[in-house]
């Protein structure tokens, strides 16, 4: 540790995130990217665009984004926020509204970059306890708080609970603002955008990574009443008044229109999670029920430390977490058909697979 480092960044134990290799001839499934690429009218735009506006600065307000946001989900555009990837947006969130005395509740397993903001921040938070099979059950959360955040459908556990336990969440905790973190809602969930208009309290934070296929251009958004996006404006204006670029405000802004593209490729990419589910399970592995683009599986007596070690001597990486709890089971994202049939191969070579 540096001299130089002020104490409070001496004791926080930053994110880390998934592995991006440099070598080619990898296949990657461990950051859950979308395995097709962008929409053509996103396409599109990045082709034509005149490099010649980059001289000038974004639209700090990203209006043509937000009113494209608005559109899509048939809300205000008052009732959206953007920024820098769901990350710099989730960052916001809990710098305008979980800085309070009583704790931020959120899972005991759930995205592990949310510890790591209430380490930044000095936020208060616990952690609670899913229950058999990682089922989050809403009633635990019946506690005081500052604030409650989860992600639905869960990550790392792909599983996704129904809009009216969000609800009941909602009506029993008016007080305190309740996030939904929906990046991966797009692959077989129910978004909660509709109860943002009929409860104040209710944030939902999306993201472009997953199903647009832009997790290179950064781009996320939150939808909830005014008064939370306002929070979240001042916040931003305290950190960064231009965080997007223009490329990225009229790339997505072009993506979030597609809709045929976008039904195409998130139902191919649920097709195949299907798939491979089924293939698993004929060689002993057990999956957990999946609304996301990823599966959150684990071998009947295999570790999944070592099949995670043998499947990168392949150059297949996939995701393995070492926390207690859940560091018997793989994050395995869901890529193409043809991924996903060299996965299944890969893992019937195993030398003791077939042994059990």
């Amino acid at each position: 540790m540096s001299k130089y480092w002020s104490d409070a960044i001496k004791r926080l134990t930053p994110y880390v995130p998934g592995e991006q290799p440099k070598e080619s001839g990898i296949t990657k499934l461990n950051t859950n990217e979308n395995p097709y690429p962008p929409s053509p009218l996103a396409e599109a735009v990045i082709k034509d665009f005149d490099t010649n506006r980059l001289r000038l600065y974004s639209d700090p307000d990203c209006t043509l984004l937000k009113d494209a946001i608005a559109d899509h989900f048939s809300v205000e555009r008052k009732h959206v926020f953007v920024g820098n990837g769901s990350d710099e947006v989730l960052a916001h969130t809990f710098a305008a509204f979980f800085q309070q005395d009583k704790p931020l509740l959120m899972p005991e397993f759930t995205y592990s970059f949310y510890p790591v903001y209430c380490n930044l921040y000095d936020i208060n938070y616990e952690q609670i306890p899913l229950r058999d099979e990682f089922v989050l059950n809403v009633d635990d959360f019946d506690q005081p708080n500052g604030g409650i955040i989860f992600a639905n459908p869960n990550a790392p556990t792909s599983r996704a609970i129904k809009l009216d336990e969000i609800e009941s969440l909602a009506k029993r905790n008016t007080e305190s603002v309740i996030v939904v973190d929906e990046a991966y809602v797009d692959f077989g969930a129910s978004s909660a955008v509709e109860l943002t208009q009929s409860y104040n309290n209710i944030l939902v934070i999306q993201t472009f990574s997953k199903s647009r296929s832009l997790a290179g251009m950064r781009v996320g958004f939150a939808i909830g009443h005014e008064d939370l996006i306002d929070g979240l404006e001042r916040v931003k204006n305290s950190f960064n008044s231009y965080p997007l670029d223009m490329l990225a405000i009229e790339a997505s802004a072009a993506a979030i229109k597609d809709q045929t593209y976008f039904e195409e490729t998130t139902q191919k990419i649920i097709g195949t999670r299907t798939w491979t589910i089924e293939r698993l399970a004929e060689l002993g592995f057990v999956s957990l029920p999946s609304k996301t683009n990823f599966l959150f599986t684990r071998h009947r007596i295999l570790e999944a430390a070592e099949l995670m070690g043998y499947l990168r001597t392949k150059k297949i990486l996939v995701r393995y977490f070492s926390k207690p709890g859940i560091d018997n089971y793989l994050r395995i994202s869901i890529g193409t058909q043809e991924e996903m049939q060299l996965l299944v191969d890969t893992l019937e070579q195993h030398p003791d697979l077939f042994k059990l």
